[in-house]
């Protein structure tokens, strides 16, 4: 079952009650309005007093936005603070202060009892914890919107972390993300404006990150891959997965000793050869951005150990990012001519990997790219700022209606991210000239003869097919078309809210009618001067019914005019 298929129910809709509540709360209350959701306010929040305006203004709009878009995040639960989470990610389609503001959500939830964790255990991997270890700290270490963390000793002696899924923690994502599905087609449909930030595709790819996040195998299968990749190497040490203690609500991962990158950074502390472990740290990243595919997509701080001696350790494969051989040839391709100001090949391969969206002006795009490399062409390599490289290109894109591949986007993230973790241990470093000539290698790769001759024949086989199938396809499309089959598809924008308005107004406009013949009617049955009844009751005295009865019409119409907003 996929997680946005949950139907349309009670508790849908209390959900949505719950977001526009919030919305209007924290002044988003017009988005609410053009959402068409101001049915599911209460009617209580209609003579609700307005926050003063300078309760949310920032000297800056939009770290004002950021900020409220924290607030609602927070205030609906552990779901919205993961998407605000996945959506900081994406700074090639929000503002920098939004995205500024989003980064200081957190995931931090209160833990579930310790019994639950035994229980959730004992049933994903038919083992009891005291079957399974020889020591259980009950107490969690880390707990989050997914699951919490607690540290054993496995009964032959291994210390291990072991992840629990919070308990019910399904059903919820599921719910929220069906509503959110639902709130961002609404945003797409009725906000021109917002379209450029694409609220449907952050959506779906917060509903694909949560799917995996949701299968604690997925992190498992990731761990074990990163562990034999790195297993050989004496300079990178990764956690090895115990599959015997491991499930779909269970992760159970070796325990790797270290220092935090605060007690490493700490003078006074052990004697560290940072130079020797930057290099080390820079060598691993960019073996895994080019030769593995598969790299850690959040190499914060926090997901580093440092040995002393033994360089370091990584942890903390829930987010990984993974691009295919293809995708490396463009990336590869594209930064060397970007480094050789070669602008019409990057807006080529922007075009092949279908970055370029409806409002993409190729020329705008070209022009704003060669003013972007001129600023930083020729600048010394210790001036480069990895960070503030990636910040402009990523304005530079998103003001011409560009989005990048998310794993690109989460590539250059993370080694902006590595890159600033390494200068704090060796300010000198330079990445640039560690990526050089692995470019160079790598360029010299895709164009040898072995490769060539190997596109060769798969450009061949593909030629052959169109060649063999075409004829047969283009019989078929000329039948269909003789038959009368051939069929043309038209798409209409906001037409079906201008149905829904109209429908919404010949409703009123009916329920008007209703109530002006009732009170005629009422007033017609008092003025009978002759009291007739009928079983002893007068028939003038259900004038007054019909009284109540027009006056619940008007006192209904009224409250839906104030809360659709359009009373003027």
């Amino acid at each position: 079952m996929s997680i946005a298929t949950l139907p349309r129910t009670v508790r849908t809709f209390a959900r949505l009650r719950v977001i526009a509540q919030a919305l209007t709360k924290h002044g988003f209350g017009h988005f609410v309005g053009r959402l068409q959701l101001g049915g599911y306010l209460p009617t209580a929040n209609l003579f609700r007093s307005k926050k003063k305006q300078e309760e949310f203004e920032e000297i800056d709009p939009m770290v004002d936005i950021g900020n409220r878009l924290v607030k609602v995040c927070e205030e609906l639960g552990p779901t919205f603070i993961k998407l605000g989470q996945i959506a900081s990610t994406r700074a090639d389609l929000l503002p920098a202060q939004v995205l500024a503001a989003l980064e200081k959500l957190q995931a931090d939830c209160k833990p579930f009892p310790s019994e639950q964790s035994k229980i959730i255990f004992e049933r994903d991997t038919g083992t009891s914890v005291h079957e399974a270890f020889s020591s259980f700290e009950d107490r969690p270490f880390a707990s989050g919107s997914i699951g919490q963390v607690h540290k054993a000793v496995t009964i032959d002696g291994q210390k291990v972390v072991v992840k629990i899924k919070r308990p019910g923690i399904d059903e919820t994502i599921r719910l929220d993300v069906y509503v959110m599905k639902f709130l961002a087609e609404q945003a797409e449909h009725f906000f021109s404006e917002l379209r450029p930030f694409r609220p449907i595709l952050l959506v779906d790819e917060f509903t694909q990150t949560l799917e995996r996040e949701l299968d604690f195998v997925n992190e498992a299968s990731a761990t074990a891959r990163f562990f034999e990749i790195f297993k050989e190497d004496p300079g990178v040490s990764t956690p090895m997965v115990r599959w015997d203690l491991t499930g779909p609500n269970t992760l159970t991962l070796e325990y790797m000793e270290g220092l935090s990158f605060r007690e490493a950074m700490q003078d006074g502390g052990p004697v560290i050869d940072r130079k020797a472990l930057a290099h080390r740290m820079g060598e691993c990243f960019v073996k895994q951005f080019f030769d593995t595919g598969l790299f850690h997509a959040d190499p914060h701080p926090g997901n580093l150990r440092i040995r002393p001696s033994d360089g370091f350790v990584l942890i903390d494969f829930g987010m990984v990012g993974q691009i295919s051989e293809d995708m490396i040839d463009k990336l590869v391709i594209g930064i060397v001519a970007a480094v050789r100001k070669d602008v019409e090949i990057v807006v080529d391969i922007l075009a092949e990997v279908d970055a370029l969206g409806p409002q993409t002006d190729r020329v705008a795009l070209s022009r704003d790219l060669r003013l972007y490399l001129d600023k930083y062409y020729g600048l010394p390599l210790h001036r480069l700022d990895m960070a503030t490289i990636f910040r402009e290109l990523l304005e530079t894109v998103r003001r011409n209606d560009v989005t990048l591949p998310r794993d690109f986007v989460a590539l250059f993230k993370s080694l902006t991210i590595i890159s600033g973790v390494i200068l704090q241990f060796d300010p000198d470093f330079n990445l640039i000239e560690l990526l050089k000539p692995k470019l160079s290698t790598m360029l010299r790769e895709r164009f040898s003869a072995k490769r060539l001759l190997r596109f060769a024949g798969m450009t061949s086989w593909h030629i052959g097919g169109i060649l063999r199938d075409g004829p047969r396809l283009m019989r078929d499309m000329l039948r269909g078309i003789g038959r009368g089959r051939f069929q043309v598809n038209i798409r209409h924008e906001n037409l079906d809210h201008l149905a829904s308005e109209l429908d919404r107004s010949s409703n009123r406009l009916a329920l008007s009618v209703i109530m002006g013949a009732t009170i005629m009617g009422g007033s017609m049955l008092l003025s009978m001067e002759s009291a007739v009844k009928i079983f002893g009751f007068e028939i003038r005295y259900l004038g007054f019914v019909a009284y109540a009865l027009a006056s619940f019409i008007a006192v209904w119409l009224v409250v839906a005019i104030l809360r659709s907003g359009k009373l003027s």
